[in-house]
């Protein structure tokens, strides 16, 4: 498909009651250096989001709104926007990240750069400047996991926050990024398929690293790439729902590319480990909200 608007980079957001961080966000992707399209796909929201967008850059021709009218989850909601971005590159990004004027047009020198990159992430920091545990990350085992809760990740090895090691200076091909911006080249998003809709919340772009890397494309980071994320803006009204999503991503994610890898009491202990904490946290919850009734 060809982009209507002729650009470069075509972004796609998914918003579900972002408030007035949607509008910042599609704001500054529209200053961008490069020619943009922007497509924002609405998991009916029930706030005063899309009011604001429209009556903030409502009148820009690149800015194309899909109200979905239900929440399909992330990887739908992306999806369910892709057949109508055309340019040759795209980025899914998420409604509370603000990126700079430059950040789209330097994601592009850069993938040129590395013909074998199919998709990439940069810097993604809070609002004070601190970089978010997942933009330089390992895709996760079992065995980091036991790392990680027994405090022995700093121990050296593959773990999954990977902040307290110096941040390259250079482009660096990793396991994986932030899913809050992902900047992908269409000819590997084509190879590769669009994202697992099988995932409602959480663990779906874990899939697609895998995947791009299963299809022989790598991922790369870009370190002189910054945006900030205010994280957990569209995910912060149920926290338990957040968690039954995220435990029920991570079940799939180790049934599909991990389950054969062990012997089969091995991973049924797994899962059965990834139910159990769900569960202790959901009790810890009822026992929080008890105490305070």
């Amino acid at each position: 498909m060809t982009s209507a608007q002729g650009a470069i980079v075509s972004v796609i957001v998914v918003n579900y009651n972002a408030g007035a961080l949607l509008a910042e966000c599609v704001t500054a992707v529209l200053g961008s250096t490069v020619t943009v399209e922007v497509i924002v796909s609405d998991n009916g929201s029930v706030d005063d989001s899309l009011t604001r967008l429209r009556a903030r850059v409502g009148a820009d021709a690149r800015l194309r709104i899909v109200e979905n009218g239900v929440n399909l989850g992330f990887a739908k909601g992306n999806n369910r926007a892709l057949p109508l971005a055309g340019a040759p590159w795209l980025l899914f990004l998420n409604p509370d990240c603000i990126v700079a004027p430059d950040t789209l047009g330097r994601m592009v020198e850069a993938l040129e750069a590395h013909p074998e990159a199919g998709i990439a992430g940069c810097m993604v920091r809070d609002p004070d400047g601190a970089e978010q545990v997942a933009c330089r990350r390992a895709i996760p085992d079992p065995w980091i996991a036991l790392r990680r809760l027994l405090g022995l990740e700093r121990l050296g090895g593959a773990g999954l926050d990977q902040r307290h090691l110096p941040p390259p200076r250079e482009p660096v091909l990793v396991e994986a990024t932030s899913g809050s911006f992902m900047f992908v080249r269409r000819a590997a998003l084509e190879q590769v398929g669009p994202l697992d809709e099988g995932y409602f919340l959480h663990c779906e772009d874990l899939d697609w690293f895998v995947r791009f890397a299963e299809a022989g494309w790598r991922v790369l980071l870009v370190p002189g790439v910054e945006v900030v994320h205010h994280k957990g803006a569209c995910s912060g009204g149920d926290p338990l729902a957040v968690e039954r999503h995220k435990h029920r991503g991570m079940e799939r994610f180790y049934r599909k590319f991990q389950y054969r890898r062990y012997p089969r009491p091995f991973s049924w202990l797994v899962i059965l480990g990834i139910r159990l904490h769900l569960g202790l946290l959901v009790a810890r919850q009822w026992l929080r909200w008890g105490r305070t009734a």
